[in-house]
């Protein structure tokens, strides 16, 4: 088949691309090269040579529409990412992750083309807090925690209906989204869209909530991607990672391997037409665990700082329940967090990190979204 893969020259759609071109496809590559992913703005080194590679931007309409001629299945994970950034970089998000994505179904609605296929990279951002469960009261949906809450050094969710703590539980699709910062509003837009689509105009279409991937070629100088990168990138510079909160917020981390196969499951899969899937381990880890085992792997005696602050929109508790896409699509994760970590490691002694996350974190604090 001949693929567009939007954003892949990126960290996860580069993966993607090479299992695409080792199953023989034809791949046609469609990025930008982002100077905040790739340093300089330069073409990576590691872009599959098999790979058609066109250097371009989603919001160019004429471009993209060359893109997709010919092709039968799209990859389309393009987008800005950064959920911090995304509060005070606002157009830009909206412009580049809508805006990009209301460009290439306007190019599928009113030209000729041969896709019989789509699908988006969503993100577990979409979902806001978690879901909870309260002893007394059931599954419960806590809103976001307020600011004199967390500013009191209180961090923990409680039960909105009788006040008690609520505990979290594995979040299924069927979770109400709850949009607490503008690029998950973006990812909400682009998975919106591209359902409404599939629907209206009968193209298979199919939506991926990712959870936090990290593995090899993500960016180890950009201060706004994932918490385990950042937290190497610290590391590797002697500099002690930084926790926010007390630690014990706890995400999903997935191997960028086992996003590729989930992605190449969907493609595949009829069984995957009109869904919405989580992509997660289906593991709840702690963020002060994480900053702790990256330590131990690299062997530095450097202790995390958890500092008590925190930003304004984060998320307590957040972990994927992958009931759906085992069932549907035989997915079940394959990379241990320790044999990813050594992986991500090892490639980091061949990239550059550069750690810019106290000037983020000043940029956040400047624009009062930091407490």
């Amino acid at each position: 088949m001949k693929i567009l893969c939007t954003g892949g020259a990126g960290f996860i759609g580069s993966f993607l691309v090479d299992e695409l071109v080792r199953q023989g496809h034809q791949v046609r590559i469609f990025d930008n090269i982002e100077p905040q992913v790739h340093p300089g703005g330069e073409v990576p080194d590691y872009l599959n040579p098999e790979a058609e590679f066109i250097r371009e931007d989603m919001r160019n309409y004429e471009a993209l529409a060359r893109a997709v001629e010919g092709v039968e299945v799209i990859c389309h994970d393009a987008a800005m990412v950064g959920v911090g950034q995304s509060m005070y970089q606002i157009r830009r998000y909206m412009d580049v992750n809508t805006l990009g994505t209301a460009n290439l179904l306007d190019i599928l609605a009113n030209r000729k083309n041969r896709v019989t296929k789509l699908l988006v990279a969503s993100s577990m951002s979409t979902y806001g807090e978690g879901a909870y469960d309260c002893d007394s009261c059931g599954r419960v949906a806590p809103p976001l925690r307020t600011e004199e809450q967390m500013a009191g050094g209180d961090f923990e969710v409680y039960c909105p209906e009788c006040g008690k703590p609520a505990r979290p539980v594995p979040t299924p699709e069927s979770k109400l989204q709850e949009i607490n910062s503008y690029y998950a509003l973006a990812k909400k837009d682009q998975e919106d869209m591209v359902m409404l689509f599939g629907r209206t105009y009968g193209l298979p279409v199919t939506a991926l909530r990712r959870f936090n991937v990290f593995g090899p070629r993500q960016s180890l100088s950009n201060p706004y991607t994932g918490v385990a990168a950042i937290f190497l990138s610290r590391l590797l510079n002697d500099h002690q990672p930084t926790v926010f909160e007390d630690g014990l917020q706890s995400r999903d981390f997935i191997s960028v391997h086992d996003v590729v196969r989930a992605n190449i499951l969907a493609m595949e899969s009829p069984k995957a037409d009109h869904k919405i899937y989580n992509v997660g381990a289906g593991r709840q880890v702690s963020v002060l665990e994480i900053a702790r085992t990256l330590k131990g792997l690299l062997g530095k005696d450097i202790d995390p700082e958890v500092v008590g602050r925190f930003r304004k929109g984060d998320v307590r508790h957040c972990f994927a329940d992958i009931s759906r896409i085992r069932e549907d699509l035989g997915f079940e994760p394959r990379t241990s967090l320790e044999e990813g970590f050594r992986e991500l490691i090892e490639w980091s002694a061949t990239a550059e990190a550069r750690d810019f996350s106290d000037r983020a974190t000043a940029e956040l604090k400047e624009k009062g979204l930091v407490g």
